[in-house]
């Protein structure tokens, strides 16, 4: 429904509008509304027009489920972002690194070149 409101809720909404508008105004105000509701109408309809006239045939191949707001999530936004085309290289050094840190046990130092000195250790001191 609209806003999720049912047509219970709207049939609830109407008379209690219709309660406290009052029998004497109540015919004034339909006819605003409807007026409203009319010119909003109206107004959709050339938004639609003139969107369809500026995009020209396309505008029947857009898919506006896609498009619905409602349906978009940060997360999945931001992660398919940063993962969309990544570097060769950067996804094999990503994946051996993983593996090389799974099959090595998690006590095990990194093997030092000859002369290298290891890395600062605060456990040592």
């Amino acid at each position: 429904m609209f806003f999720g409101l049912t047509i219970e809720k709207l049939l609830l909404i109407g008379v209690i509008a219709a309660l406290i508008i009052g029998p004497e105004r109540l015919p004034r105000v339909a006819e605003s509304f409807s007026r409203f509701v009319r010119q909003a109408r109206d107004f959709m309809r050339g938004a639609k027009d003139r969107v369809r006239d500026e995009m020209g045939p396309d505008f029947d191949d857009v898919d506006w489920r896609k498009l619905d707001p409602r349906q978009y999530d940060p997360r999945r936004i931001i992660r398919e972002a940063l993962l969309d085309d990544p570097p060769v290289a950067t996804v094999r050094a990503a994946s051996a690194g993983a593996a090389a840190a799974a099959t090595s046990p998690s006590n095990a130092k990194p093997r030092l070149a000859d002369g290298e000195e290891p890395p600062f250790d605060a456990e040592a001191t």
